[in-house]
């Protein structure tokens, strides 16, 4: 086949491509069980953060998780537990997401911290651009946060990604009420530009007004999606 020919060129070039999926392919395979690892040594690592938990290395925090997380449970709406997890798991409420939360499928960590029972609740919404998400530790009584961790895709630096990138801005949420007052109907939790209520609500984000309030549109609507385990106690 002559070389300076169209045939020529478009089958080499068929062949090169051919060659250079195989071998991205061959990569990808390759390296996914450590990327999946990495995924999910992240994920437990932000449920250490809602329960002020920090500053371990990958090994030490992969232990404590182990250690603090008693169960990762599934349950329903009504607080039913239709997946019972196990300590330190990662095969039940842990392996739910966005799209199960939505189908009715609730995640809920039962945790220990310190001898005390704490309880830690994913949360999914929307930022200015684009989705965020995050996790709510709860103190045994179920209505008083203990910790909180949020995450992003794309807000701004120095604006709006401050909701993960400022520590001091989710310790704000430590203490804070889930109700007012004994009426548990509805989620009084939220992030606002001017304090009223210091019990439960958290400064917003300067600069970053529509995050702020992706933020609490995010923790009411989560959180209510378990308002009869809340409930029930």
């Amino acid at each position: 086949m002559k070389t300076n020919s169209n045939s020529y060129t478009i089958i080499y070039s068929a062949v090169l491509v051919v060659i250079v999926a195989f071998l991205l392919a061959f990569v990808f395979q390759a390296l996914k069980p450590m990327q999946d690892a990495n995924v999910a040594l992240d994920k437990q690592k932000q449920i250490l953060y809602s329960l002020n938990i920090r500053n371990l290395d990958d090994a030490s925090a992969a232990a404590k998780y182990k250690e603090v997380v008693v169960a990762d449970e599934v349950i329903d709406a009504s607080g039913k537990v239709t997946q019972p997890g196990a300590q330190g798991g990662t095969s039940a409420g842990f392996k739910l997401n966005s799209a199960d939360y939505k189908a009715g499928r609730l995640a809920l960590y039962l945790c220990r911290v310190d001898g005390k029972t704490k309880y830690v609740i994913p949360v999914y919404g929307m930022g200015l651009w684009g989705p965020i998400s995050g996790y709510i530790a709860l103190n045994d009584d179920k209505a008083t946060v203990y910790g909180a961790y949020f995450n992003h895709e794309g807000e701004t630096a120095g604006l709006g990604a401050e909701i993960k990138d400022s520590q001091a801005w989710q310790e704000q949420f430590r203490g804070k009420k889930l109700f007012h007052g004994t009426d548990r109907s509805g989620i009084a939790l939220s992030v606002v530009k001017k304090v009223d209520d210091a019990s439960t609500q958290v400064d917003a984000v300067t600069g970053a007004t529509l995050t702020s309030n992706g933020v609490t549109d995010m923790l009411k609507e989560c959180l209510g999606k378990y308002m009869n385990f809340l409930n029930d106690k």
